[in-house]
């Protein structure tokens, strides 16, 4: 800041608006040499702090992403290659409870937006109306107990990133929105005219196959083509089995921390029951064992068989039962696609007497797949 005025009051407010240095005219132009000097090293020393800032939230985001397996190293891979684009559109798919929040967050904290904030919010738990509200904002007015404005996720999020959950659960008008959010980087406020820009990441999530809905057009091609930028698949803890003991590891040192506890770890025993079992809840279901342990046998000093559930060390014991896949029979006559996808359906209903949930399972679809079949076959 230069200025031939040179009273204490506005040199303050100089420096409160960001100056470094403040001249008084006449100077030396020595002096301002100096002052630029200084104000260039003040620069490189903010930059080389926030790269050293950035490069230890980076590494701490990666080491959430917890496992060793191949399959695993792969999604740290993707997300180090995503770190270079803050802007990329990705789409995580994966099993509920297989992690898909836990990659989402440290896609973000590798990124250039990590201080930026990183919101998110499940496209299935919402009605319609609410949803885009929600995700947009709202005007003054704009429905029913709309009695002021209101600013929706991508507004809140600006310079950061959002993830939307459950994606495939978003509704038509919702996901028409989206699509112009993503190709234009603008949007309006639910009830509202104004265009507004939108400086976000986009991270999808989803459990279901959204190819598959689009087959069945119940999401826009187009909508998934823009999502389909990068794709994570994050694998279901049954295929990589081998990391259940660094994640349990893992949950153990978080579960000490959180309740000063003091557990050395699992018992062998335990953790071959831990080995065996198919986690059909994935790696949110492991970290409920874990805690469950540490609530219910909090004396223990490490975790051993009878502190697991019954229906684990039922199902992980020798000659329990697992899950089965149902394959259907060709005969020599043949078969009518249909009428095959009727049956298996219906024993897979029957044997998980009648828990659509059980049932998906069997079938290896997700469960709103199932019960778009089941009302296409008239057995709703």
């Amino acid at each position: 800041m230069m200025s031939a005025h040179s009273t204490v009051d506005i040199a303050v407010e100089a420096m409160k608006h960001g100056a470094i240095d403040f001249l008084v005219k006449p100077f030396p132009f020595q002096q301002l040499d100096e002052a630029v000097e200084r104000a260039l090293a003040n620069v490189r020393t903010r930059r080389q702090i926030a790269t050293l800032t950035s490069d230890k939230r980076g590494a701490s985001a990666l080491e959430v992403v917890v496992g060793s397996s191949a399959a695993m190293e792969q999604v740290r891979s993707m997300i180090s290659r995503l770190a270079g684009s803050d802007t990329t559109t990705v789409l995580i798919e994966g099993e509920s409870g297989s992690g898909k929040e836990v990659v989402a967050r440290a896609i973000h904290f590798r990124s250039a937006r990590a201080d930026k904030p990183i919101l998110q919010v499940n496209c299935a738990a919402l009605p319609e109306h609410l949803l885009e509200s929600e995700l947009f904002g709202h005007e003054r007015g704009a429905f029913t107990d709309a009695h002021a404005q209101k600013r929706g996720l991508f507004e809140t999020a600006e310079g950061g990133s959002v993830m939307l959950d459950e994606i495939g659960d978003l509704p038509p008008g919702g996901q028409a929105k989206l699509l112009r959010l993503l190709e234009n980087k603008t949007f309006r406020r639910v009830g509202g005219v104004q265009e507004l820009r939108a400086d976000v990441r986009v991270i999808a999530a989803t459990n279901v196959n959204l190819e598959e809905r689009v087959a069945e057009g119940r999401f826009r091609a187009d909508l998934f083509f823009r999502l389909n930028v990068v794709r994570i698949v994050v694998p279901p803890l049954r295929e990589h089995l081998d990391d259940v003991p660094i994640l349990t590891a893992h949950f153990v040192a978080r579960f000490d921390q959180e309740m000063k506890r003091q557990v050395k770890g699992v018992a062998p025993a335990a953790m071959e029951l831990l080995k065996a079992y198919h986690w059909p809840g994935n790696v949110r279901e492991l970290r409920n064992v874990i805690e469950r342990a540490f609530i219910l046998h909090a004396g223990a000093d490490e975790i051993r068989p009878e502190h697991l559930p019954p229906e684990l060390r039922k199902a992980a014991a020798p000659g329990g039962k697992r899950p089965e896949k149902l394959v259907p029979q060709v005969t020599g006559e043949g078969l009518v696609l249909d009428d095959v996808e009727r049956k298996l359906i219906a024993e897979a209903m029957e044997r998980a007497s009648g828990n659509q949930s059980k049932a998906a399972r069997l079938l290896g679809v997700s469960r709103d797949t199932l019960r778009y079949r089941l009302k296409k076959h008239g057995m709703a």
